[in-house]
This record gives C-alpha cells, sequence and structure tokens, in this order.
C-alpha cells in the first residue's frame, strides 16, 4: 500500500520563533515547524512529518521574504547545519533567546521570576569559537548543481562539518567564519596537501583511512594548538616506516605555520571520534596552549574542556561572581564562605571565585577533567581549593560534606541533562545559604528550579549569548534560601 503523499503548503506566513529555533505558524489548528525562516516570511513548505498536535517541514520556495531578514554572511548558509539564524538580524536574535529562557522558566518551571536581566550579548558575532573540529569524508556531501557520476574520487573527498542530521555526510567547507585565522587556511593546506599525495580520507560509513579528523584550539592570548586525528596508524600502500606519511604531513604542517604552539596526532580506529580515551602524542611545541582570564591562567591540553567562546565565558563567570559577592555581603562582616562548585569541568568557576572563598570545592564526572582542575590551581598558586572526580549522585552525600565542609553557597554549571534528583535531594538537606544555576538548557534548569524552589526564592536571572546565529542560550540564575 502505498503511502500517502504529504501536502505543499503554499504562501504561510512564518509568526515566531520556537524555543529549539525553527521557525513557527499555525495552520488549520496545527504548528508547523519549518527551519530557516524567519518571523514575516511568507514560504511555500513542504510538509516532511505530521503528528497530532504539530507538523514539520522544509522552505521549498521563499514566497515574500521578511522585511527583518538579511542576507547571509556565510556561502554554506542553508547546507551546513551551523548559524542557521544568520538571516535573522543579531538584536532579534537576542529578542528570542531571551524569550526563550522566559518561555521555559515559566511554562515548564511554573517559577515566580523576578525581573530578568537583558541578556549579555557577544561583541564577537564571528570568529568568537576558540575549538572546532573538522571530518574528513571520502562521500562528501554533493551539492545540487554537482552531477555525482562525473566527479572522480578526489573530487569526492571533503573536509568540513556534518550534514545535519547524516552522521556519513559532510559538508565541503570553503570557509568558515566561527573561528579566526589561521583556521580555513590550515583546513585547507591539509585538504590540499593530502589529496596530492593520496592520503585516504576516512569512510563513515564502512569506518576505515587515514585522514579522520582536524581539530584547531585557539586562546584570546593567540596561541594555536592543532591536532589531527589519524584513523590508523598508517596507509595500507605505506612501504617506509609506518610513520613515514604521517610524519611528513606533520612536517609540512608545521613548516607551512610556524604560528603553531602545540602540534598534535593522536590514531583512532574507534567507531567514534571523541579522543578523550586515546593517547594524544606530541609531535612538536609545547604540551599545552594558555588562556588568561584576569590574573589566572588555565592550561589547555588537547582534551581539556574550555568553554568555547572565551570572552563570553569570562562574563558569565564575571555574573556568577558577582552573584556570589552579592550573597557574601550579607553575611558577617569578614566572612569567607565554603564555595562548591558541581560539575566544574577544569575548575574554571572555582578558582575564579577563590580569592573571595575560605575553600572552593570542585565535583566533576571526568577524571581527565579534575587532574587539570588541581594543575590550573598549582598554576595560579591556588591553595585552598580540593577537587574531585566521580559521579556527583554518588559522590556528594552528608560524609563528603562532613569532610570537606558544609558550603555556604553552591554553583551548578551542569550538562544539558541538567543535576539528578539525588543531587537536587542533597542540596535541599544541606541547604546552603545561596545556589548560583548556570545552564545551556534553560528547559531542564527550569524542571531543576522547580525541585529547588521549595526552600529557595529566585532572586535573579541573567540570559547570556555564547553561540550568535544559532538558537542555543547559556542563563545564570540566582537562588536564595527562604
Amino acid at each position: 500500500m502505498a503511502r500517502k503523499k504529504k501536502p505543499l503548503l503554499q504562501n504561510i506566513t512564518i509568526e515566531s520563533i520556537a524555543a529549539e529555533g525553527k521557525a513557527l505558524a499555525h495552520i488549520d489548528g496545527k504548528v508547523l515547524f519549518v527551519p530557516q525562516a524567519i518571523p514575516g516570511d511568507v514560504v511555500d513548505v513542504q510538509v516532511s512529518r505530521i503528528r497530532r498536535g504539530y507538523m514539520e517541514g522544509y522552505l521549498t520556495r521563499l514566497v515574500a521574504p521578511s522585511p527583518h531578514r538579511i542576507d547571509p554572511f556565510c556561502c554554506h548558509f542553508g547546507r551546513c547545519g551551523g548559524c542557521k539564524w544568520q538571516a535573522l538580524p543579531y538584536p532579534m536574535q537576542l529578542q528570542y533567546k531571551q524569550q526563550q529562557v522566559v518561555d521555559q522558566l515559566v511554562r515548564i518551571g511554573r517559577l515566580n521570576l523576578p525581573e530578568i536581566s537583558p541578556i549579555l550579548c557577544s561583541e564577537k558575532t564571528v570568529g568568537y569559537r576558540n575549538k572546532l573540529e573538522y571530518t574528513f569524508s571520502n562521500r562528501r556531501w554533493i551539492l545540487t548543481d554537482e552531477e555525482p557520476e562525473s566527479l572522480s574520487e578526489q573530487e569526492l573527498c571533503g573536509v568540513g562539518f556534518h550534514i545535519s542530521g547524516m552522521f556519513d555526510k559532510v559538508l565541503d567547507l570553503t570557509k568558515c567564519h566561527l573561528q579566526r585565522e589561521p583556521t580555513n587556511a590550515l583546513r585547507l593546506f591539509v585538504r590540499e596537501y593530502a589529496l596530492k599525495h593520496n592520503l585516504s580520507f576516512f569512510d563513515l560509513r564502512e569506518q576505515h583511512g587515514f585522514m579522520r579528523t582536524l581539530i584547531v584550539r585557539t586562546t584570546s592570548t593567540g596561541e594555536l594548538m592543532v591536532i589531527v586525528v589519524f584513523g590508523k596508524e598508517a596507509e595500507d600502500n605505506e612501504e617506509s616506516e609506518a610513520s613515514g606519511k604521517r610524519n611528513a604531513l606533520l612536517d609540512a604542517l608545521s613548516e607551512a605555520f610556524p604560528e603553531i604552539n602545540s602540534l598534535y596526532y593522536v590514531i583512532n580506529p574507534k567507531g567514534n571520534d571523541t579522543i578523550n580515551d586515546l593517547d594524544c602524542i606530541l609531535y612538536k611545541g609545547e604540551d599545552a596552549i594558555y588562556e588568561q582570564m584576569e590574573s589566572l591562567r588555565f592550561k589547555i591540553g588537547p582534551k581539556s574542556f574550555y568553554q568555547t567562546n572565551s570572552e563570553q565565558a569570562y562574563r558569565l563567570y564575571s555574573v556568577v561572581r558577582e552573584y556570589a559577592r552579592e550573597a557574601i555581603s550579607m553575611m558577617p562582616e569578614g566572612y569567607k564562605p565554603v564555595i562548591y562548585d558541581l560539575y566544574t569541568g577544569t575548575g574554571t568557576i572555582a578558582l575564579f571565585l577563590s580569592s573571595m572563598a575560605s575553600k572552593v570545592v570542585g565535583i566533576e564526572y571526568v577524571p581527565e577533567a579534575i587532574e587539570d582542575a588541581k594543575l590550573n590551581a598549582k598554576i595560579n598558586s591556588i591553595e585552598n581549593s580540593a577537587f574531585f572526580a566521580g559521579d556527583m549522585k554518588d559522590l556528594l552525600n552528608a560524609e563528603f560534606i562532613r569532610q570537606n565542609g558544609t558550603p555556604d553557597i553552591v554553583v551548578l554549571d551542569p550538562p544539558r541533562a541538567g543535576i539528578h534528583p539525588d543531587v537536587a535531594r542533597v542540596l535541599l538537606e544541606t541547604s546552603p545559604k545561596e545556589i548560583i544555576y548556570v545552564s545551556c538548557n534553560p528547559a531542564t534548569q527550569a524542571r531543576d528550579l522547580a525541585i529547588l524552589s521549595q526552600h529557595y526564592r529566585i532572586t535573579a536571572v541573567q540570559p547570556v549569548d555564547m553561540f550568535p546565529h544559532t538558537h542555543h542560550v547559556e542563563n545564570v540564575v540566582n537562588m536564595t534560601r527562604i
């Protein structure tokens, strides 16, 4: 039995932006979600999915552009999975991100909110990322004006980002605006070198090939780290020593870009691209690069986690510090609190707050991140810190608190999934004076705040834009014990 053909909807006026960044319209009582449209656009939409309360579709024709629509600055807009809001003026992006925070805290959390502070915009709307990872593919995304049958094996190769929703399709990038130069020059150099020397690009379906990924990390101080990830030790046709072609590529890269401070390589034969469980081999230069935040220096190795927008990370941490400072001002004069930084990562927030605390305690699931946190404390001569690796819901208990001190202030900065109910329970039992909740997902943040609001009231809300031209938003909420 043939499937019923889904409708083509014509002359649809886009009304708003939904929480996950897709444009929104209403058709016969149903919500219609459409990517790559903006409010005010009149569009034709091919419906791709129909559910009881909503439909999803894709734009087939822009009938009449919105008066707000601007020209995207990137030649890859519409195909690349990133920077989907380029056609939306930045002030409007901020408006919808602010509204997203309000809607989710009120609708999901049903929370009583104070006046929400205006979102902190990013001064850089391009070139703001300090880390990018590019994927090599021997079967890149074919553009609409290309004939696949006429392309050679080399012409089918590409280096870039995955097409949204397609693990095995990579868009070959000409220029990406997310990171400062020499990132584009680096990627194009490695691409051309690999093609010229017949180095095989990775086959994402069959999981084989030599060139796998390229990771570029930068700092606001101008330092540069490059990590080349190979799918295997050597090419199948390599006759000389196993490292011959690999070392030749790394030597050529180092010579072409003498500004590289730290050059690593990784051999990754696994079924996924993560390198956290693999050996990173330093090929040339320093073992790390360093980020500066006020007087603090943070060591960044190939596996280190650091907020990907350095300038906005500083503004985010400054908000946390200001909330902590306000809480301390309500304590006895001269009192220095115990501060817990839960989901501490490499200890950046904990160390940033250390000067105002008698002790900072950081907990993180990833052991390597905790080792980085301890090292960062040592680099900055911070002696009032203690860092622990383990599962938060298991580690944070009454005995842990007895040994490390009852927290006066707790900072939460969990992953997108939010905090475990057991963590919320311990916090309610421990009853710190202040909880500062940093979130990259206001929806799960709202759920957690609703639990904590049994004993706490929200006193401040500050959205922060870390990722211009995307729907993602960070949000900082301050809670005071009732």
